[in-house]
């Protein structure tokens, strides 16, 4: 059980957030109605998706008190103490690509050597674009194409046509690229990043009880935060990391372990 701690934790946040989504829709819950982009928790406090407003801004969309309100809570809440654990915590759509990348290292699919290549810029690049597009078309663009939001009013309203992007994103990660879409492509892990980049909790590394299995580069779907391994004890700072927990998931040495970042100590 140890092993797969931080995983069941993350599929119980993942599977309830949806859970409470089709309540709020099908029976009238009041815990969390609305979606991912803007919701509402007990009908009193607001949320929203803060890379939607800025792209509904972009769009020259007048924005309520509630929507601004809602974002400035999301991005408080990350910046201070989640870092990038939407995409491992909250989105439906790490649910896909875990799948693709569990299978991937069942078929041993790693081991071969693949000449596809994607900078892990590209989602920084893809928020310019979705911004730019909003802008030019008056439309919030990647909330029109948005997995998560596809995923998450499937759940609510049903699946259609949008399964079939879910579909692709798996395959991509699956026989194309490792992490490919998270970790490379999606624009909304890229806003978090930026958000959370200089949060409280994170993975700290123990050096002297390290024995450099490298289990924890073999899971990690951010793989270049790990680059204190075997080398130096310290927190993984960068803000790519998901705080997903994989690492520490798979850690028998005791090395890797959510910490609370000292700031007064760095």
């Amino acid at each position: 059980m140890s092993n797969v701690k931080y995983l069941i934790l993350r599929r119980i946040s993942q599977v309830t957030l949806l859970v409470l989504y089709f309540g709020a829709n099908a029976y009238g819950w009041k815990m969390l109605a609305g979606t991912m982009s803007s919701s509402s928790v007990l009908e009193k406090i607001p949320l929203s998706d803060p890379f939607a407003v800025l792209q509904m801004l972009a769009a020259g969309a007048v924005l309520t008190f509630d929507m601004i309100l809602g974002a400035m809570i999301i991005v408080l809440f990350y910046a201070i103490i989640g870092g990038r654990s939407f995409c491992s915590w909250v989105c439906p759509v790490n649910m896909v690509t875990d799948a693709a990348n569990w299978l991937r290292r069942k078929l041993y699919m790693d081991k071969i050597e693949r000449k596809v290549w994607m900078s892990r810029n590209i989602r920084y690049y893809m928020i310019i674009l979705a911004l730019i597009v909003s802008f030019v078309s008056g439309l919030a663009a990647f909330e029109i194409i948005s997995p998560i939001t596809i995923l998450n009013r499937g759940v609510v309203f049903g699946f259609g046509a949008g399964a079939g992007l879910l579909a692709a994103i798996f395959l991509f990660d699956l026989f194309v690229l490792k992490n490919g879409w998270c970790g490379h492509i999606c624009p909304l892990g890229g806003v978090h990043s930026i958000i959370g980049k200089y949060s409280l909790i994170r993975v700290k590394h123990n050096s002297d009880n390290c024995t450099l299995c490298m289990k924890c580069k073999e899971v990690c779907p951010e793989v270049q935060v790990l680059d204190m391994i075997g080398k130096r004890s310290e927190f993984v700072v960068k803000q790519e990391c998901t705080n997903c927990g994989r690492c520490v998931d798979v850690c028998n040495d005791d090395a890797l372990s959510f910490n609370i970042r000292n700031y007064l100590k760095q």
